[in-house]
């Protein structure tokens, strides 16, 4: 219900950003901005190489796709909008870019988790079932899977999302942070927020949970199966194919399950901003090197296409 009294409606936010840091801001306009560059350059090469070499059409390199794509999505929601903060101290942003903001980074956030659980299942059948692997992670296999990840991730912060939106903001217009994030944007509302936190609590654990305990089981079967390889050689060949994506799972999982799960945010948003930067901006720039820089069937993959230039 609206407010009743004469107090005026916000209209539009002001994303503070980083205002301590305004005597350092060309250089963390430079930093974000290599960053972004060099996410969306990374990732659109990984795109491009395993859609040109046969070879890496697998079902783990078609996930590697579905996660550069939602890495590139991921950063550019958010990093855009936080350089021209900078760079031109726009700072304004209307309640629907707002909203549509912070509900596209819930979105791919989601299919990012649901997408890392995929992976590890993936790994888990190719490692603990070789003989019908090929047999159930078959092309459709992967497309429902796939389109799983998107569609769950769609529908998680949809909720959420509505009950924010419909909250009165009437008060302060200050974003304590450099994007439309919930726990900032709650504090600003002039209405009660006790059970939207709770339903946010229920929606960011029932998603970081589920899809973490799933992964962790997937590793646990994996690591099991690995011991069980009687060569050194065999061995070290398995953990080398989960290696990576357990690394991503760690830095992914570790620095959301410590923003999101907890019903009351810690006040000290400037801390959640530097655990945001990483989860949103570095983590994206990270998932292609710790992927496929270090994986040889990518190397000679990225051979053939300039090769072929």
């Amino acid at each position: 219900d609206m407010v009743s009294d004469n107090r005026t409606l916000v209209t539009e936010f002001i994303i503070l950003g980083f205002p301590n840091a305004r005597e350092v801001e060309l250089l963390l306009f430079a930093a974000f901005f290599l960053m972004y560059v060099l996410t969306f350059t990374e990732n659109v090469a990984i795109i491009l190489i395993i859609g040109m070499d046969y070879h890496l059409h697998t079902p783990m390199y078609f996930f590697i796709t579905n996660l550069s794509f939602l890495d590139i999505g991921y950063t550019t929601v958010t990093v855009p909008k936080m350089l021209a903060n900078i760079a031109i101290q726009s700072q304004t942003i209307s309640v629907t870019g707002c909203f549509t903001q912070l509900y596209i980074f819930f979105f791919l956030g989601s299919a990012e988790c649901f997408l890392l659980t995929t992976m590890a299942y993936d790994r888990y059948l190719a490692i603990c079932n070789p003989l019908h692997y090929t047999t159930i992670m078959d092309r459709r296999a992967c497309l429902w899977l796939a389109l799983g990840c998107w569609l769950g991730g769609l529908l998680a912060p949809a909720l959420p999302t509505a009950f924010i939106f419909r909250l009165p903001f009437c008060g302060s217009n200050i974003i304590n942070h450099f994007f439309c994030d919930s726990p900032p944007l709650l504090e600003l509302s002039c209405q009660g927020v006790f059970e939207i936190e709770v339903i946010n609590f229920v929606v960011g654990t029932t998603v970081l949970m589920s899809s973490f305990i799933l992964t962790m089981i997937s590793y646990i079967f994996i690591i099991a199966a690995i011991l069980h390889i009687p060569t050194a050689e065999g061995r070290s060949k398995a953990f080398s194919t989960c290696a990576s994506h357990l690394t991503i799972v760690t830095i992914f999982y570790g620095t959301t399950m410590f923003m999101y799960i907890r019903t009351k945010t810690i006040q000290t948003f400037d801390f959640n901003k530097i655990v945001s930067v990483f989860y949103s901006v570095i983590t994206p720039v990270l998932n292609p090197v710790i992927y496929s820089l270090r994986n040889n069937d990518i190397k000679q993959g990225m051979r053939k296409v300039i090769l072929k230039q």
